[in-house]
């Protein structure tokens, strides 16, 4: 299948995903390429991550992510991040959720939506989080919901319809990721946490089939839906 080179006209981007990390996973080094190029793009968490540190208590783990979310946005050229304070592993698309996200997108008023795949998995045997589903799910709505929308919304995952060429930014983008030291020293600790980090983006970045580039980064446009 050919994929459509994602679009160049834009000015700014708003990121909404659920947890710190969730950009670096998938997006880091197409917003690198982007911020690069002038572009301007913010992100929105809903929550601080704060259930995402084996043991570590929700009121340490949470400041500590959140820094860490920062410096990671910074390393791709994000300076605008924002935490909306809503329970980590407790998502769920409701009308204070959906409310929280049309405001967002309102008051930013980007020219296009990025944010997280919605499906039951990733490929076989790789589940999505529950979270992850609920705030999708909760994305959609709340942009169907808009007098008014954004040009577009894209999502990062697998299906991909649009890619990015992300050929010299990939490094860069490990290096955000890795900048989420603590979360990952204890997610693997016999793995350092660059190694790591290079794992995840080299998964996310390679080439996908009927996109001419080395290494490129897959999203879905899920509106318009023509």
């Amino acid at each position: 299948m050919e994929i459509t080179a994602f679009p160049g006209d834009w000015s700014t981007a708003l990121v909404l995903v659920a947890h710190p990390d969730d950009p670096e996973y998938g997006m880091a080094a197409a917003i690198a390429r982007w911020t690069a190029e002038g572009k301007v793009v913010t992100y929105a968490l809903a929550t601080s991550g704060e259930a995402g540190i084996a043991g570590m208590s929700p009121e340490q783990a949470g400041p500590l992510r959140e820094d860490e979310q920062r410096a990671s946005a910074a390393v791709v050229g994000v300076g605008e991040v924002e935490f909306w304070g809503f329970t980590d592993s407790e998502l769920f698309n409701t009308p204070e959720l959906r409310a929280k996200i049309a405001e967002t997108v309102v008051r930013v008023n980007p020219d296009i939506v990025l944010s997280l795949y919605g499906g039951p998995e990733w490929a076989p045997g790789r589940p999505n989080q529950r979270d992850h589903m609920e705030f999708a799910a909760a994305v959609v709505d709340a942009y169907d919901s808009l007098p008014d929308p954004p040009r577009a919304l894209f999502v990062n995952g697998p299906g991909s319809t649009h890619a990015v060429d992300v050929d010299g930014f990939v490094e860069t983008a490990v290096a955000s990721l890795a900048e989420h030291r603590e979360y990952l020293s204890v997610l693997d600790p016999s793995t350092p946490v660059v190694d790591q980090a290079r794992a995840q983006v080299e998964m996310t970045t390679g080439p996908i089939d009927g996109f001419p580039a080395a290494h490129a980064a897959g999203f879905t446009r899920l509106r318009p839906t023509d």
